[in-house]
């Protein structure tokens, strides 16, 4: 709103005092509407909006401290600035008028300059006031919306992360290189087949359960749970420098932890089960991907391809990941060997390695590292 278009209520019982205050304003091209009494300025309040008040002390029935005082029970001073406009010109009546919550006091007869710049200071101070507001609530559209979109797929410390660090996140389509985990459960369509629904709903949510913390744990995103499997990445929404090295640590940790699993799934009377995980690095296209009224923040590309093909062929309780991967992870990466596959799409045999470990810089291993 323009400071033009202001609205200002002027309130005195005397007349004259009304038409001379509301000409000389709107001749400065406020609008303003005038109250006759207390009543009327607060019947008046309940209807319309004012952006700031003019207000007589001396008026009978209602006096001009008892509107101050209704008005500030419901209104702060920065929402609905409130100047005391009145004869009563003694230190303590304006002492007494501030502390109950008047923004200023000017005395009769008025000084139009005087009064035009007090006006316009005040209105100054509550439009900051209430771009301030308007920033908040568009702040928080902003964080309820990440939270929306991502609070399901990442830890709760990486939704932080975005919210505190606005740039970290670029809604749309752009090119990133990540690390790219696919970990899907082995010989599990016979065994789903052979149990009630809900059970092979409870060992799914067993696993899943499991598996989703360690993923956080590694500030992972969980991009889908597909059937049997977990499609994740490293890297993405916000950025994770060492995104390699933490995907292929969070793979090692998943394997250790279907320990875990089986143990809760024995303990329900269900079987146990086995995973097999694939893990690739490589540039992909990630973003918001769907149509107007459905989408999801997800990853395209061939690296997440690849990925797939390595997990298909990983098994039970193997993590196999590609050169690329080893590469971007640096020092310290332990496999126990170094084989061959032919991926679906790909001409050429592509090198994968079956990782065991990932030893931290000043780590003492007995068993060597590549």
């Amino acid at each position: 709103m323009s400071e033009e278009s202001r609205r200002i209520l002027v309130v005195d019982d005397n007349a004259d005092n009304r038409d001379l205050l509301s000409r000389r304003l709107e001749k400065k091209g406020y609008v303003t509407v005038c109250a006759d009494s207390g009543r009327a300025a607060l019947d008046l309040l309940e209807k319309e909006p004012f952006d700031l008040i003019l207000l007589d002390i001396m008026m009978p029935e209602i006096s001009g401290i008892d509107v101050l005082k209704m008005v500030r029970s419901k209104r702060s001073m920065a929402d609905l600035p409130i100047i005391m406009a009145t004869a009563k010109d003694t230190s303590e009546d304006m002492v007494r008028a501030l502390k109950l919550g008047a923004n200023d006091y000017i005395t009769k007869p008025i000084d139009f300059p005087v009064l035009f710049a007090r006006v316009q200071t005040q209105l100054a101070l509550k439009y900051a006031n209430d771009r301030n507001h308007e920033l908040v609530g568009q702040l928080k559209a902003r964080n309820e919306f990440i939270r929306s979109i991502f609070g399901r797929y990442v830890s709760d410390s990486v939704v932080e992360q975005l919210l505190g660090e606005p740039d970290a996140l670029r809604l749309g389509g752009e090119t990133k290189h990540l690390t790219v985990m696919f970990a899907d459960l082995r010989g599990f369509t016979p065994i789903a087949e052979s149990l009630p629904p809900a059970s092979v709903v409870e060992m799914l949510n067993n696993f899943f359960g499991v598996m989703t913390d360690v993923i956080d744990e590694f500030n992972g995103t969980i991009n889908e749970f597909y059937g049997d499997g977990i499609l994740a990445f490293f890297g993405a929404p916000a950025p994770l420098e060492a995104h390699a090295r933490a995907a292929l640590r969070c793979g090692n940790q998943m394997q250790q932890l279907m320990e875990r699993v089986n143990q809760i799934n024995t303990d329900a009377g269900l079987p146990t089960l086995a995973m097999g995980i694939g893990i690739n690095t490589g540039n992909v296209v990630i973003g918001n991907i769907g149509a107007h009224t459905r989408s999801k923040y997800g990853i395209v590309g061939s690296a997440v391809n690849l990925a797939a093909r390595i997990q298909s062929s990983a098994a039970a309780g193997e993590v196999l990941a590609s050169q690329a991967t080893l590469a971007a992870a640096g020092n310290g990466v332990e496999y126990r060997e170094e084989r061959t596959i032919q991926a679906k799409g790909i001409d050429q045999p592509v090198s994968v390695f079956q990782v065991t470990g990932v030893v931290e810089p000043g780590t003492v291993n007995a068993s060597g590292s590549t």
